[in-house]
């Protein structure tokens, strides 16, 4: 398998394995279906395997559910063989396909054996192995006899006794059957999005190719910026620039990579990228000191000492997902938000989640942020009520999140209004080494602080000494907060008051948005889930005192 010297590490996988004799079938998974850098071209990944991995095969055969088994390669041998005329049409279900390819593999392995000659190197490419073999129908007679056919090709003689390299290319590896997908004798090859190096070439090629689409800028840090992005998407657009003959920027690279990451990853994540900060979060100085000096140690590599990941816990209207967002733009990182990726067909939630590690394990470093966590993640065991859906994806998750490698490249940042309800074993260290709760404010002054803040970006504040004088509520958060300087904006705008009459007319009669004992029992979950009291105002951390162990 001669391998050209920028080879991608997946490729280098794959011929050691086959060249030590370890492996003699494959399954490339992953970003299967973007397109490669070769010598000059931008290829497919079939025409990347023939080229790179099976150039030295004398007989290659290609079968896809469209075109049915074709030959890309043919030896004289395979030629003069009676049963090549059988390629076409007669082989365009995928069992004729398997069944005709495993027959001659027999028969040339029967004329080794009686010493009338060698076996030339013979390889097999399945595309859309995925939609052959799907892992969905593993109860169907007829798949799982397709599949122990192919299973064979990895384990059984006299496949395993000649030359012969079995390639099945599918999207994700929990869309393939599992006697396929889980046997040990198979060799599973994740393919990556593009790192930086490969999205350099790639840029040198396009701009060799779409000169017009590119504007003077250095080619290592776009393509460094453009990280999470495939090639196919990169060339689309580049080709839509180099057709309207306008050139794109360093601005344009970053307004692009959201919509490209979006439209790869099929809606499945949210990518924001933030330009706020911490000084734009209005909370107790103790929580944002930590936060800015794990985001000093992230900036400096200094890992040791950072955390895997946070959990973001408090009241419904706490800000915490506003705080996400400062914290990214802190940290100078995207933040890729999870959106919902449980699907109703059998497979197809592992298949999306599969798709979102792909994409972010591609981003470099950012901060990858799941909502709503305690529904979210899923369980360990819920029961026959979801045939064991939430299980698996909470064992994904799982794993995934207690990768050691991910430290400093990827934070997880869980919010919950109900942390009590996340499973304990995604709490733990190792996986969320820091939980923060955020509360609402506990005197007057805060409430003057949290309320002058947001109307300080409506152009109408009055002052925090101002607002000291009237009745302001406590146990204000700053979703309750900003609904009352909207109301107190109207006002202004509508009766042509002063902000302060305005602000006294509405804290007349004023209702909290969310009921004080449901705030109040919200808070002391918190509280409980803290990592440290000194993200606990002192006035509240009687809270963490009420029953069950110290």
């Amino acid at each position: 398998m001669p391998l050209e010297s920028e080879a991608p590490a997946w490729a280098r996988e794959l011929a050691l394995a086959y060249e030590s004799g370890a492996h003699g079938q494959f399954v490339l998974y992953g970003n299967v279906g973007d397109r490669f850098p070769l010598k000059g071209r931008l290829v497919g990944l079939t025409a990347y395997l023939d080229s790179q991995l099976l150039s030295g095969f004398a007989l290659v055969f290609l079968y896809d559910p469209g075109n049915g088994l074709t030959v890309v390669r043919a030896s004289e041998a395979f030629q003069q063989w009676p049963g090549a005329q059988l390629v076409g049409a007669a082989t365009r279900e995928p069992r004729a396909a398997v069944e005709l390819i495993s027959r001659y593999l027999r028969f040339r392995a029967n004329l080794s054996a009686m010493g009338r000659g060698e076996v030339e190197p013979i390889a097999c490419i399945l595309r859309g192995a995925d939609q052959i073999l799907p892992g969905n129908r593993q109860g169907d007679f007829e798949t799982a006899s397709l599949a122990s056919l192919v299973r064979d090709w990895a384990a059984e003689p006299p496949f395993t006794d000649i030359p012969f390299a079995s390639v099945l290319i599918a999207d994700n590896l929990n869309d393939l059957h599992p006697q396929v997908a889980a046997n040990p004798r198979v060799s599973k090859v994740r393919v990556p999005l593009p790192d930086a190096a490969t999205l350099e070439r790639a840029l040198a090629q396009l701009r060799i190719d779409h000169p017009r689409a590119f504007a003077e800028q250095d080619a290592a840090e776009t393509a460094s910026l453009l990280t999470g992005v495939s090639i196919s998407a990169l060339n689309s657009l580049i080709r839509i620039r180099e057709h309207e003959g306008r050139a794109l920027s360093a601005a344009d690279w970053i307004a692009t990579k959201k919509q490209m990451v979006e439209g790869d990853s099929s809606g499945l994540v949210e990518f924001i990228e933030s330009k706020k900060t911490l000084d734009d979060y209005h909370a107790q100085e103790a929580l944002k000191v930590w936060l800015r000096q794990d985001m000093a140690l992230w900036r400096a590599s200094d890992l040791r000492a950072l955390p895997m990941g946070y959990i973001f816990c408090g009241p419904v209207g706490t800000g915490k997902t506003y705080l996400v967002e400062c914290l990214a733009g802190e940290a100078g990182v995207p933040v890729v938000k999870l959106k919902n990726f449980r699907d109703r067909w059998v497979g197809s939630s592992e298949g999306n989640l599969e798709k979102i590690f792909r994409l972010i394990r591609a981003l470099g470093r950012c901060i990858v942020f799941v909502d709503e966590a305690d529904q979210t993640l899923g369980k360990r065991d819920s029961g026959s009520g979801d045939s064991g859906l939430s299980g698996r994806l909470y064992s994904m998750i799982a794993q995934e999140m207690s990768d050691g490698s991910n430290r400093g490249r990827l934070m997880w940042i869980l919010a919950s209004s109900r942390p009590d309800l996340i499973e304990v074993d995604l709490k733990r260290p190792g996986r969320i080494d820091v939980k923060i709760p955020l509360l609402p404010t506990t005197t007057h002054a805060e409430s003057a602080g949290l309320l002058n803040a947001l109307l300080k970006r409506l152009d109408i504040a009055p002052g925090v000494e101002a607002m000291q004088v009237l009745p302001l509520p406590v146990l204000l958060t700053p979703g309750a907060a900003e609904a009352l300087a909207v109301k107190v904006y109207r006002q202004v705008r509508t009766a042509g008051v002063t902000p302060i009459e305005a602000l006294g007319s509405c804290l007349q009669g004023y209702q909290p948005p969310v009921a004080p004992d449901v705030l109040e029992q919200q808070m002391r979950i918190a509280i409980r889930e803290a990592t440290d009291m000194h993200f606990v105002p002192e006035s509240l951390r009687h809270y963490a005192l009420g029953g069950g162990l110290p």
